[in-house]
């Protein structure tokens, strides 16, 4: 990769990144979610590239961000909850480093493995040394903390080391303050910038501005929370804190757009929005993430260029973007070549294309399936303590399995709410063995290792069709 552009430092384009936590892709209101109102975000979405099939791969926390930051699946990474990211592996912000790009990082991380370095207290307390907080040239933050109105933070900017100290208010108003600080302050030099805030993850409590607008009683369910009074009343309760948060982090995203374009930077810096996964909130009668189901692997993914789009403005992408893909597609947002070590795909070339015909071609070459995994559960209840694999299609398809048998199987075009599982349906095996081919391809090119089910050239299961020839023919008539 080239330590340089080719055009001169006012001409390269800038990146920021606002990361939330456990925000599913349907909470916004141009998605049609009747609870929640996102002008913001639905700009976002319609002035830019909006990928509408975007994945968690792995959705909890820990791998989707350690796959954020490297490119790389999360079993060659962080495979599960509260482990490190590995000691020397790159990052993006070593590659936007190499190519003279100002890195940094405000918010949450998630990346030090705090228990697993057998560390005792408050995750919110523990200090991140320099050397583990990915290459950042600015780094304030903090491993992990589930108490949005006591956040803590320390780190290392410009000045020096940011001892340990509270953020005021609420995390994520307080967050935005600092991007917006540091945004003006390296405002004549090319930067690559993240906050990365706690919300909309539980607990579910937000500023009174937000939360007075939605009370649990007006909270629309959607059709696949199981119609059990006590788990509904506990949705509305959590999806009413939860749309609160939501609308708080929209409200802070127009600021930024705002003052991007009060310091002249609106056409030259790209807005890169994402969540780290999404959250079940009562659908299918699951709580949070570490399911395969829509609520948790489907996420917000949208990139904003302000006045630079032209005729790109509004392209809604429908190829299954995965985690993997973000850091890749940020690097190539810049004109920027990946890494090789980088296992995921570059959309940001996407921006470049000249006129339609391009484009499409770039999107023909994007894989056709995104890669699904939990390589380690966590454990937690309630929580899916099995591992599995499995892929989205770019036509609507979804296919899970655990060890040796299949699990899920949905077609999203027809089922969008996934309320018929076909995967132990006769009639769709051909279908089923099908995706297990294509699924077993993707463990194999990736290097991850997972036994499959196997099914004969019917996509009948081999172990069922070995139990029913042990059976004679059933009586004629």
């Amino acid at each position: 990769m080239s330590a340089t552009s080719p055009h001169a430092d006012a001409a390269r384009p800038n990146v920021i990144w606002f990361m939330v936590d456990q925000m599913r892709a349907q909470a916004m209101s141009l998605c049609g979610d009747p609870n929640v109102r996102t002008p913001n975000l639905d700009r976002l979405a319609r002035d830019g590239l909006w990928f509408r099939r975007a994945v968690s791969g792995f959705p909890l926390c820990c791998p989707a961000r350690g796959s954020f930051l490297t490119g790389v699946y999360p079993h060659r990474c962080i495979p599960g909850h509260q482990y490190p990211l590995p000691d020397g592996m790159p990052t993006l912000a070593h590659a936007f480093a190499g190519a003279g790009y100002h890195t940094a990082w405000f918010g949450k991380w998630h990346l030090d493995g705090h228990h697993e370095a057998g560390t005792a207290g408050r995750a919110a307390w523990h200090i991140v040394p320099r050397e583990r907080r990915g290459g950042f040239a600015t780094w304030v933050g903090y491993e992990n903390n589930n108490a949005q109105w006591d956040s803590w933070v320390h780190g290392h900017d410009h000045a020096g080391e940011v001892p340990l100290r509270r953020l005021p208010g609420h995390e994520t108003d307080a967050l935005t303050d600092m991007l917006l600080a540091e945004v003006e302050r390296v405002r004549d030099r090319p930067f690559f910038t993240c906050v990365s805030v706690q919300p909309p993850h539980d607990p579910y409590g937000a500023p009174a501005r937000w939360m007075e607008r939605h009370p649990p009683a007006g909270i629309v369910l959607p059709p696949n929370v199981p119609p059990i009074p006590a788990l509904q009343e506990a949705s509305r309760r959590s999806l009413a804190g939860y749309y609160a948060l939501i609308e708080q982090v929209d409200h802070n995203v127009g600021r930024l757009l705002d003052r991007l374009a009060e310091l002249g930077l609106d056409d030259r810096t790209y807005v890169v929005f994402v969540s780290d996964h999404g959250d079940h909130h009562g659908s299918h009668g699951h709580e949070c993430k570490m399911t395969p189901h829509e609520e948790s692997i489907r996420v917000p993914m949208m990139i904003w260029g302000g006045s630079r789009w032209d005729y790109r403005r509004g392209m809604a992408i429908d190829a299954p973007f995965n985690h993997v893909d973000l850091a890749p597609t940020t690097l190539g947002l810049c004109g920027l070549a990946p890494p090789s070590a980088m296992q995921g795909h570059d959309y940001g070339r996407l921006v470049h294309a000249r006129g339609w015909q391009e484009r499409e071609a770039i999107l023909a070459a994007a894989p056709r399936e995104a890669y699904l995994q939990s390589v380690v559960p966590t454990q937690h209840d309630p929580s899916v303590d099995l591992p599995w694999r499995g892929i989205t299609t770019s036509d609507g398809w979804k296919y899970v399995a655990l060890e040796g048998q299949p699990w899920m199987l949905f077609n999203l075009a027809e089922d969008p709410h996934e309320l018929r599982n076909l995967a132990q349906h006769a009639h769709a095996r051909r279908r089923r063995r099908e995706l297990n081919e294509l699924l077993r391809g993707w463990i194999a090119r990736t290097g991850d290792t997972f036994v499959l089910p196997d099914f004969d050239a019917e996509g009948r299961p081999s172990r069922t069709q070995a139990l029913q020839q042990t059976w004679p023919a059933p009586p004629g008539r």
